[in-house]
């Protein structure tokens, strides 16, 4: 079977400039890496997708918060995540419901209830412009919901490139979401870099804490990760993208190249995703 890409940003033209050029604190970051971003439609993505044998890519309808005037500077609309997966052949595209913790239990509702439309697989959390770490209580609804529904949450950890404050995603408060909700599955989205080796021993400790990899290309993997992929946390670790933050073919072709067993790399490239996500 092929690739999943666990967080893949929405793809066309319009989505690029929503997500990568208008917000200020996101178009700062790709100017300094020196990124150039085109978009695509859907029948050109899924094209890409078939050239990379990427079977499945998930889209969140993001949300992001300004550290500054705490007014959204994502807010991708759960409609304009539909309307791509309803214009792809089925089964191509899934989505994410984006997390907004200012909603309350009108967004708890909106949660389930996007769900139900059967495109929704998983929940989204990026909270660092919320100024709330990803244990605080304003989560815990969403949280709740989503272990009833048994779908994960996927939620950034480890810094934030943006200009917000990293300690919102420091990977140990995992540790106090997952002791809270045994029965939620937690994927620790970008590595947890720069503490990788926290979210690992997270992934270690707790049965439903798994490691996401989006945005961090394979080449530049810390080796406890590829170590811990390898051996005693086969099926924990997920291939993401961020994107268009990486390429497809490239980051497949450099997780070839990492020297993982056979399982472990069939796992990381999809495997582990169509269990956690439910895309058996």
């Amino acid at each position: 079977m092929g690739a999943i890409d666990y967080w893949c940003n929405i793809f066309t033209d319009e989505g690029i400039k929503q997500t990568f050029e208008e917000p200020r604190e996101v178009a700062d970051v790709v100017e300094w890496w020196g990124l150039k971003f085109t978009g695509k439609t859907v029948d050109e993505f899924v094209a890409y997708m078939d050239a990379a044998d990427v079977d499945v890519a998930i889209i969140p309808s993001a949300k992001m918060a300004s550290y500054d005037t705490g007014q959204l500077i994502w807010d991708v609309k759960e409609e304009a995540v539909v309307e791509l997966i309803e214009a792809a052949p089925k089964g191509r595209l899934k989505a994410m419901f984006g997390i907004d913790p200012r909603e309350g239990m009108s967004g708890v509702r909106r949660l389930e209830e996007w769900h139900k439309s059967g495109h929704f697989v998983g929940a989204h959390l990026h909270s660092y412009g919320f100024n709330l770490p990803v244990n605080h209580r304003k989560f815990y609804p969403f949280y709740a919901k989503c272990a009833e529904l048994g779908i994960p949450v996927t939620m950034q950890v480890g810094h934030s490139a943006e200009r917000m404050p990293s300690a919102m995603g420091r990977p140990i408060l995992i540790d106090d979401i997952a002791l809270d909700f045994p029965e939620l599955t937690i994927v620790g989205a970008h590595t947890g870099w720069p503490w990788v080796e926290e979210l690992v021993a997270l992934a270690w400790k707790h049965r439903n804490v798994y490691i996401g990899t989006s945005a961090h290309h394979p080449k530049y993997w810390d080796p406890a990760l590829v170590a811990f992929a390898n051996t005693r946390g086969r099926g924990k670790v997920l291939w993401g993208t961020d994107y268009p933050v990486m390429d497809y073919g490239d980051a497949l072709a450099a997780i070839d190249g990492l020297g993982l067993k056979d399982t472990a790399r069939d796992l990381v490239k999809g495997g582990a995703a169509r269990q956690v996500y439910g895309l058996e």
